[in-house]
């Protein structure tokens, strides 16, 4: 049974679908455990080749207490998504970065159940928090300088 943290992120996660009741619906019954959501409502997705994300959240991870929800896709070639607000992704300018803003389509796992493929590292936790663009810029540049000198030794 679902606690009452998880309903609460069930609900912020749902609330910008189309047919909220059809999207929990969705989570419940198929065996993916994803749902299709919209960008661009409550919030946008910046993703991330896994080899700049992964260390990226290890960055930010150090920078806050806690990010806003993270999502990790293994799907032939690892991503990591960044959940940040909305309008972050029509002006994000960044090599490698794809955006998923109003528009876009995201496949959203349910925040407490596993689920292959699509499976979160940072699971929302309903209150709405997500990750500051700026934080993750500064992240995203430290990761990439990190890196570098790895790579250099």
């Amino acid at each position: 049974m679902a606690g009452s943290g998880d309903r609460t992120a069930v609900e912020w996660l749902a609330s910008v679908a189309p047919d909220p009741d059809a999207c929990r619906w969705e989570w419940e019954r198929n065996p993916l455990g994803v749902a299709l959501l919209p960008a661009g409502r409550r919030w946008d997705v910046l993703i991330l080749p896994g080899e700049l994300g992964c260390p990226a959240l290890d960055v930010l991870t150090r920078l806050v207490e806690r990010p806003g929800p993270v999502l990790f896709a293994d799907l032939g070639d690892a991503r990591i998504g960044f959940f940040v607000p909305p309008g972050t992704a029509e002006r994000w300018i960044g090599t490698g970065v794809r955006n998923a803003g109003t528009g876009s389509w995201i496949a959203v796992p349910h925040p407490s159940w596993p689920t292959r493929g699509v499976r979160w590292l940072i699971a929302p936790d309903g209150s709405g928090t997500l990750t500051d663009p700026a934080l993750l810029e500064l992240a995203m540049h430290e990761a990439a300088a990190e890196i570098a000198r790895a790579d250099r030794h």
